[in-house]
């Protein structure tokens, strides 16, 4: 009977004759793009902050059959690409939900660690997977110091407190410190691949040398599940007539934080976006450091 007048109904109460196992299934879908690391209202990117309410809803969305993670990301900061991934795992187990990881361009280091929050990962033919492995990359001015006649004055408690100076010439054992606390994170990475990939990892030489391939070596290594988009994928499981929502995305800058509110702060207000831009700009250049490694 409900069947029969479903159809005579309004759109809002058709829902309520209609058995759960007729409705299309919901997948709700977010969105993880760019460097992850520390995010400002000028500086884009992924930190757990801006992604915990979005990653919330996805996961408890009304009828939600599963969550698909879109990543686009060369990696970033270990720390923050920790606490997404345990976020993720942790709301898939307190809410019974899969979870699903498509690449797109690249998802690399912190990136891939994130797609292996999923349940099972798949990528474009071209997309870049892997870089599992920690870098640590600056510079050294001790000559140009010297030629600008700049003398650098430096004043700690604490031997270690200057570990590293850029300013200074390296010492070869804040570099044996340096390395020996990049093999513990190395290590954790590892560790969190084999525990997510299970026997489906592929153990080889140069898997976790930081090395990357296009997704057909990926795959044939364990890293992903197979090739796919997200629409064609997502068909195959839960059927064509599959309802994607996606959760949250990245507004504007001008609605990030730097107000109407602000612009009464005067040369206050001025000094912190000149600060902010600044910040911008070098945020910027090493973004597009962690993108060029993998040519994009």
């Amino acid at each position: 009977m409900k069947n029969f007048i479903a159809p005579l109904l309004p759109a809002p109460l058709r829902r309520h004759f209609v058995p759960d196992w007729v409705r299309p299934a919901v997948v709700a879908v977010v969105r993880l793009n760019g460097v992850i690391g520390t995010v400002s209202p000028l500086r884009g990117g992924i930190d757990f902050a801006s992604v915990a309410d979005p990653l919330e809803a996805a996961f408890t969305m009304k009828g939600v059959k599963a969550v698909a993670l879109v990543i686009n990301s060369p990696g970033g900061s270990p720390v923050q690409s920790s606490l997404i991934y345990k976020r993720i795992r942790a709301l898939a187990a307190e809410e019974s939900i899969p979870v699903y990881a498509f690449a797109e361009d690249v998802a690399a280091s912190g990136g891939y660690m994130l797609a292996c929050a999923a349940d099972e990962i798949y990528a474009d033919e071209s997309s870049i997977i892997g870089s599992i492995g920690v870098v640590s990359a600056g510079f050294g001015f001790t000559g140009l110091i010297d030629k600008l006649g700049i003398e650098r004055r430096v004043h700690t408690s604490g031997e270690n407190k200057a570990t590293l100076d850029p300013f200074k010439p390296e010492n070869p054992d804040d570099v044996k410190r340096l390395l020996e606390l990049q093999a513990e994170v190395h290590e954790g990475f590892k560790n969190l691949v084999r525990t997510s990939r299970g026997e489906r990892l592929k153990t080889t030489d140069d898997l976790f040398t930081g090395a990357f391939w296009a997704a057909s070596g990926a795959k044939s290594r364990g890293l992903i599940d197979g090739l796919g988009d997200l629409r064609a994928i997502m068909r195959e499981k839960f059927g064509n007539k599959v309802k994607l929502r996606v959760v949250g995305g990245r507004k504007p800058f001008w609605r990030r934080g730097i107000g109407l509110t602000s612009l009464g702060g005067g040369d206050h207000f001025g000094a912190e976006l000149g600060n902010e831009l600044a910040q911008g700009l070098l945020s910027t250049l090493e973004s597009r450091s962690l993108w060029s490694r993998f040519g994009l």
